[in-house]
């Protein structure tokens, strides 16, 4: 029996939501960013249509429509209304798999025996709508890949269904660039050698592939064939990141304490970035010499960036240190976690800023996480637990960090 899969997108999320908030913006050019310096987190198709791209300086975009309105992203209603939808989903849906804050999989195989599985999400994404007011995008396929190629194709509101025997057909005319993971570099490639098209990219050999893009050549070779028996994976709020320190010596530099807690909260941010999730939920433990243990944690909106990471960290432990006793040990956790790459929390953010993030993690992915560290975590941990200066990455490492 074939598989059913579901690919659901939230159109446009980020314009949806502020048009929610203030009706007035529908119809016109909208820009979802974060100031003049900043970049497209989003963008309306009216704006689109001019050329404007999510991940464009916002400058560039301006130019393209200069009659297009710029609106600060708002972080809570993202939040608050991401979680309104995936609440619909789940209560209906037997698996479901949360990719992003705007995007699901479903797997509703054998529901034909029952109910028609296409006749079902349709009715799914009009209640979704009916009780959100967002617009929502949704293909039936027979795997995660064709779904969410068909998905982006029916945009906006589009509402296909590709059968496995349709599944060729509806790929071999389309671009390359249409294949999840397919990158820049990969396509620059495979374009002067003449593959522009899936269909192109189906009939050159898996081991050609191989050869000249690496270990990654099997997997689009398979996905340009319409192969994909990756599973929907259960969305699971519970699963977190998580990392401690124990003192020898318990402590009563609050300072030094400080700059452990942000180095941790750095190299967390920096794995959930690397393993591709989002936080929406950060715990600091602390447990003092008596071996009286607290801790305490606050819901933000869904990010992977450790400058706001930090800056909520440090709150949090100033609140929750309220005793004059020397600690024993420090934590740090990321709950709340939901498959994404968006770095929606970068509103505020300058184009700097986000390529210093990018620049950043391109070194730490090749050199390792200690070769560059923010100025703010000064300090490691020796083998015999003392605090000690790293002169040469000048950062804070935990003695662990594992992902539970």
């Amino acid at each position: 029996m074939s598989r059913a899969i579901v690919h659901m997108d939230l159109d446009t999320f980020f314009v949806s939501c502020v048009r929610l908030e203030n009706p007035q913006l529908n119809g016109i050019p909208l820009i979802v960013g974060g100031g003049e310096r900043g970049v497209v987190a989003s963008c309306s198709y009216e704006a689109r249509y001019f050329g404007v791209r999510s991940a464009m300086p916002i400058r560039m975009a301006m130019q393209l429509c200069p009659q297009a309105k710029i609106v600060k992203g708002d972080m809570e209603l993202f939040s608050k209304k991401s979680h309104e939808v995936t609440q619909i989903i789940e209560e209906h849906s037997p698996l479901v798999e949360k990719a992003s804050i705007d995007e699901f999989y479903l797997d509703i195989t054998g529901m034909d025996k029952f109910y028609g599985c296409y006749k079902w999400t349709n009715e799914l994404t009009q209640t979704i709508t009916k009780e959100t007011g967002l617009p929502i995008s949704f293909a039936l396929s027979v795997n995660k890949t064709v779904s969410k190629i068909a998905t982006g194709e029916g945009k906006p509101k589009g509402n296909l269904e590709i059968s496995e025997s349709m599944v060729k057909p509806f790929l071999n005319p389309l671009s390359i660039r249409k294949i999840p993971m397919l990158g820049e570099v990969t396509f620059n490639l495979l374009s002067r050698l003449g593959i522009r098209n899936i269909e192109k990219l189906a009939e050159t050999p898996a081991e050609v592939l191989q050869s000249m893009i690496g270990k990654n050549g099997l997997e689009i070779w398979k996905k340009a064939n319409g192969i994909d028996n990756a599973p929907v994976e259960p969305y699971r709020e519970r699963k977190s990141l998580s990392t401690e320190h124990t003192y020898l010596q318990d402590t009563i530099d609050i300072k030094k304490v400080e700059s452990l807690i942000l180095g941790m909260v750095e190299k967390l941010a920096y794995q959930a970035r690397k393993e591709q999730w989002l936080v929406s939920t950060l715990v600091i433990k602390i447990r003092y010499a008596n071996f009286d243990t607290e801790n305490l944690q606050r819901k933000i909106a869904y990010t992977s960036c450790d400058h706001i990471l930090s800056k909520i960290a440090l709150e949090l432990f100033n609140k929750l240190y309220n005793r004059r006793m020397r600690i024993r040990l420090v934590g740090v956790s990321f709950a709340g976690l939901v498959r994404g790459t968006y770095q929606i929390n970068m509103f505020e953010d300058t184009e700097e800023m986000i390529a210093l993030y990018q620049a950043m993690d391109k070194i730490k992915n090749r050199f390792g996480y200690d070769a560059v560290t923010r100025c703010g975590g000064r300090n490691i941990t020796s083998k015999a637990g003392n605090i000690v200066s790293n002169p040469r990455s000048q950062s804070v490492v935990p003695n662990s960090i594992n992902p539970e």
